[in-house]
């Protein structure tokens, strides 16, 4: 009897173990049905989404290592201290001299703000701090460069020093008269430091009138002298995307219509963009950032450029006539809408122009008369409301009839469901609106739930941008959200079905896509850099894998998603492949056999394993590959693949098929 009961209460504590042992023996049956490709993929389908958050663009991207070069902050001294010397005589610190803002007679009316240093004994100086310090690496090269007209001063020397005042570099500007003229040298590092400081110093009394104090790295993105961080280019280069969408994100609407980002003043010459507030200043208390503006050093002409360097269609966002509901919530009226519509024919013509039209030859003289092959733009960002649909369909009135190749892409609000967004869809259906732009920042465990998202959308529909979403393990834009395997595995099986669905998504974008580790205001995010370095978070990776393994057909695959299995496959007809995609979102590693049908191969398929048994991985400086990809051959015998997909991972197969 005591044996019986023993027997009977182990029972059905060893019934689960029994299911997970047979799990294990038997293997998860995937099957792809190559014979029947079904709906076309985007080439856009993976892509990148900009916005200047995070100190991403001047600080970052941009890289211009002198703040407020053109002393147009709101505090126009920002960033400028004087060097002060202690005078034994007087008993006091004694700067030999002053600094002040001046406007009279300024290099242009449009940053109409320069500094005006005036000397009363030699070796007076000054300094600027940089964006969270200065980095440069050592045999580096940097242009340092000034507009200056001097009221007696003939030169002036730049040093690079570090933290213990160690001087790494210098030059010298010389030869200054009394009018507005500018001036270059060319200075090497002999060692590489993180937060160096630039200090200005001038031996000759009188005054000195300075604007556009520039230090920039010579070595930039295809060496362009306005050319852009060269590191940070290359991880977006990596990406393979098929798009950028820029220049955002909320700073396209701005907190008042007044500080809106208007294209127009961010091209042509340097010195005539017109410096304004970026709207994250003040945004969040966790993270204040007062000295956040920007130059636009990088503007749509730059952003343009980018697209073309790294492979990816162009998809500008412009203002529809209302600045963030989040904030202020102005809004222009319709019969202002005008100056609106304008921006957004001639943007057409800046990008796709002939060289004989005036944004056109805009373009060209910037160094640039091929067309840059605009087809899409975004009107407005993240609004909703039946105000938006009002200025959405003046809009789309103009734009429609004078360029009918231009897809529009509308917003639906801020949330992926409930109002806005249910009414706002209507709207679009109604509208017949090409692309809704639909926005996602959510827990990791609603990514996991919504593979099917789109399974049900209207087919014959608006097509859908997933334009911003990333998981988060905290809480929307909470400061310590992380960038961890959690998120980055959660949003890699929602992406299969983005793919599955490419009938109904045409493209889809991570949001935030960068930060500057001293600087940020919002987590999480793809990248994240210092001065002098990068890299890439799991979540990075995952967007990498999928868009450097985007297919240009939709290939049938059970099941989709079950027991914590995740799959996607998909044809590429380029190059004769087949890609399957299989995400184990389980704690234990799995044996799946992937059935790929009438399939002759030449026996081995390329794997790309990324995965971590740790969901609170991530990556850092000092372990910047910590959850990355990894590359190795599988067997293919009669059509099978036998898969062992390790624990909380993304595999990645590509058979060559004959």
């Amino acid at each position: 009897m005591p044996s019986k009961i023993w027997i009977a209460l182990l029972l059905p504590a060893l019934a689960p173990l029994a299911l997970i042992s047979h799990a294990q023996q038997s293997p998860a049956i995937i099957s792809v049905d190559v014979a029947h490709p079904g709906a076309a993929i985007s080439p856009q389908m993976f892509g990148i989404f900009f916005e200047d958050i995070n100190f991403a663009a001047d600080g970052g991207l941009y890289p211009e290592l002198v703040k407020n070069r053109s002393f147009e902050f709101d505090k126009p001294l920002t960033g400028w201290h004087e060097v002060m010397g202690y005078s034994a005589a007087k008993g006091i610190d004694n700067p030999k001299g002053e600094l002040s803002i001046h406007t009279e007679d300024p290099l242009n009316a449009t940053n109409p703000h320069y500094l005006r240093a005036r000397v009363y004994e030699p070796g007076y100086g000054f300094f600027n701090t940089g964006y969270r310090g200065i980095g440069v690496n050592s045999g580096a090269e940097y242009r340092f460069s000034a507009y200056a007209r001097s009221g007696g001063p003939k030169a002036i020397r730049a040093t690079l020093t570090d933290a213990s005042g160690r001087e790494i570099a210098s030059g010298k500007l010389e030869g200054f008269d009394r009018k507005w003229q500018h001036y270059e040298t060319v200075i090497r590092a002999n060692a590489t430091v993180e937060h160096a400081q630039l200090t200005l110093s001038v031996d000759e009394p009188g005054y000195l009138d300075l604007d556009m104090v520039s230090l920039f790295p010579v070595d930039t993105w295809n060496h362009r002298p306005n050319g852009l961080r060269k590191d940070l280019v290359q991880l977006l280069y990596d990406l393979h995307p098929g798009f950028i969408r820029f220049p955002g994100g909320c700073i396209v609407e701005g907190r008042q219509l007044v500080t809106r980002y208007r294209w127009k003043t961010t091209v042509g010459d340097i010195t005539q963009r017109k410096t304004i507030i970026n709207r994250w200043n003040d945004e969040f208390d966790h993270k204040p950032a007062p000295d956040y503006f920007q130059s636009f050093g990088l503007g749509f002409y730059e952003y343009f450029q980018l697209a073309e360097d790294i492979g990816a269609r162009p998809l500008p966002i412009l203002n529809c006539g209302m600045a963030c509901q989040f904030n202020t919530d102005e809004t222009a009226k319709l019969e202002e809408l005008d100056e609106y519509v304008k921006d957004a024919l001639d943007l057409i013509e800046f990008a796709n122009g002939p060289v004989t039209s005036p944004w056109g030859k805009v373009r060209a003289q910037m160094g640039h008369p091929a067309p840059f092959h605009l087809e899409m733009m975004g009107v407005g960002n993240e609004q909703w409301g039946p105000r938006y649909v009002q200025r959405y369909k003046v809009f789309a009135a103009a734009l429609k009839a004078k360029h009918p190749e231009i897809r529009l892409i509308v917003a639906a609000g801020p949330a992926p469901a409930g109002e806005p967004f249910n009414s706002m869809w209507a709207d679009w259906r109604e509208l017949k609106a090409d692309i809704v732009d639909e926005h996602y920042y959510m827990a990791p465990e609603w990514f996991l739930a919504n593979t099917g998202r789109y399974d049900h959308y209207d087919r014959s529909g608006p097509k859908v941008f997933a334009g911003e979403y990333a998981a988060q393990t905290s809480g929307v834009a909470k400061p310590d959200n992380k960038n961890n395997w959690n998120a980055a595995i959660s949003e890699a099986a929602f992406m299969t079905g983005l793919e599955r669905n490419g009938d109904v998504v045409q493209m889809a974008s991570y949001a935030p896509l960068m930060a500057h580790v001293g600087a940020w205001q919002w987590t999480p995010d793809a990248i994240w850099f210092d001065n002098l370095r990068s890299y890439g978070t799991p979540d990075y990776y995952v967007q990498m894998l999928f868009a450097s393994n985007v297919g240009t057909r939709v290939v049938p695959v059970t099941p989709q998603a079950e027991g914590g299995l995740f799959t996607s496959a998909s044809l590429d007809e380029r190059s004769h492949e087949l890609i399957v995609k299989v995400i184990n979102d389980t704690p234990a590693a799995r044996q799946a056999e992937v059935r790929l049908g009438p399939v002759s191969s030449p026996g081995e398929a390329k794997l790309t394993t990324l995965q971590s048994a740790d969901l609170n991985a991530e990556n850092s400086f000092d372990h910047p590959k910590a959850v990355s990809p990894e590359a190795s051959t599988v067997n293919v015998r009669a059509g099978t693949i036998s898969a062992e997909l390790p624990a909380y991972s993304v595999n990645v197969y590509r058979v060559s098929l004959k």
